[in-house]
């Protein structure tokens, strides 16, 4: 295990000042391929380097502008490590989505972005479907050495999908053989339990789930019980469970879906709480990066969205404020990429609460949020003996008072305080 002191000061440095950094202009992504590895239940490195990915799916399309005329790729890169997937439909994989592919990932190494690859014609072959397998090993052999790949794509909700996992082996080890460098991702619908989620995990290096509970009425697309914002969480710790915690996870957030946005339905997108919450609870319980689903979804956009082909709208007023609170220049960033802390905080707060800490340098982070139901004031006790204040990011200037380890706070239904202790 790493010694997050020193060491994770100087890594953490090494991505400030170096490979992910992107100035306010375009910049091309480093011309060696990357190295992206995974680590059981903890942060991704990218060229040795913990990393907090934020994607895209979709993204913006291809060398088009945001609405104040920089390029989308530069100007979503602002949020530094980002990438955004690239899907190719059943029955469509041929010369022009291929010549899609390249000019995509021709833009991402000029602008600052990185591309997950996702090609549905590839992804569960049947053992002895020499074909496919033959194309299969060509793509890879093709993409492989690209500075913009960060992770191949695997079938799309297979449980949900009834793929029999078996037809995910070929996939995963050819790619495997063949390029040690970028590992494979899988999203899992919500639904379906950890147990039929559990034969899956053999052949995916990263797990994810999407779930998007905003809608009318609440909660449509949770295949559980709760059918509140809080089922984000829920199935952030489902998917750790099935991977028996030896895996990293993300969570596919909402921006749009269709089941909003089809015929007959309200159209209803988060709030910055809603978005900011969702963002936290999926980082509270467990996830190592965060995918945000629906910004092409053309139903979605408005009229000048539209003409853009990607909503900009959402992502200026709500999703960008969320995620400048992630970036790896501010005062959280060190806690994203630090492992789980050993440190046995408690909570009178209940099963409502929920919190994670985490160490890094000087600082102890304590990330808490409140699930629904009243508004109430909450005591945490077991830091360390030395602490005696505690700032509240992002709610400047307000902090939090220590005695004996122990401090108290109020919090409303969804609300989440992301506190900083510095030790003395």
């Amino acid at each position: 295990m790493i010694c997050w002191g020193k060491k994770l000061i100087s890594m953490f440095c090494l991505v400030l000042c170096g490979y992910l950094v992107v100035p306010s202009g375009a910049q091309s992504l480093s011309s060696h391929v990357s190295h992206v590895q995974t680590q059981p239940d903890a942060a991704f490195l990218v060229d040795a380097a913990p990393t907090f990915p934020i994607g895209f799916t979709g993204g913006p399309p291809t060398g088009a502008a945001a609405p104040n005329g920089t390029n989308a790729m530069t100007y979503l890169s602002r949020e530094r490590f980002t990438f955004q997937l690239w899907y190719c439909p059943p029955r469509k994989w041929g010369s022009a989505k291929e010549a899609e592919l390249d000019d995509l990932l021709r833009e991402a190494n000029k602008q600052g972005m990185h591309v997950a690859i996702s090609i549905a014609d590839l992804q569960h072959i049947k053992t002895g479907d020499a074909e496919h397998l033959a194309e299969l090993q060509r793509v890879v052999k093709k993409y492989r050495d690209n500075p913009a790949l960060f992770f191949w794509k695997g079938t799309d909700e297979p449980q949900w999908g009834k793929i029999p996992v078996e037809d995910l082996r070929v996939y995963y080890d050819t790619i495997h053989a063949l390029d040690p460098n970028h590992p494979i991702w899988i999203t899992q619908a919500p639904r379906g339990t950890v147990e039929d989620w559990k034969p899956y995990s053999q052949f995916f290096d990263i797990g994810a789930v999407d779930i998007y509970p905003i809608s009318y009425p609440p909660g449509t697309h949770s295949g559980i019980d709760n059918k509140e914002l809080s089922v984000v969480g829920d199935y952030a710790l489902r998917i750790r469970e099935s991977t028996d915690y030896r895996k990293p996870t993300m969570m596919v957030l909402q921006i749009c879906w269709s089941g909003v946005a089809k015929p007959g339905s309200t159209l209803r997108f988060p709030t910055f709480a809603d978005e900011r919450y969702m963002t936290y609870q999926a980082i509270i319980d467990g996830a190592r990066g965060l995918v945000y689903f629906g910004g092409n979804v053309v139903p979605c956009l408005n009229e000048r969205d539209a003409a853009y082909g990607w909503n900009w709208n959402f992502y200026d007023r709500i999703l960008s404020p969320v995620l400048d609170e992630l970036r790896p220049d501010g005062p959280l960033y060190p806690a994203l990429i630090a492992p789980h802390s050993n440190l046995k905080l408690s909570s009178d707060g209940g099963a409502a609460m929920e919190f994670t800490v985490r160490e890094a340098g000087d600082y102890v982070y304590v990330i808490a949020a409140r699930r629904e139901g009243a508004t109430v004031k909450v005591s945490y006790s077991g830091l360390p003996q030395d602490v005696r204040d505690g700032e509240v990011l992002f709610e400047s200037p307000r902090h939090v008072t220590v005695e004996d380890g122990k401090f108290t706070d109020w919090f409303g239904p969804h609300d989440v305080h992301v506190y900083r202790f510095r030790r003395q």
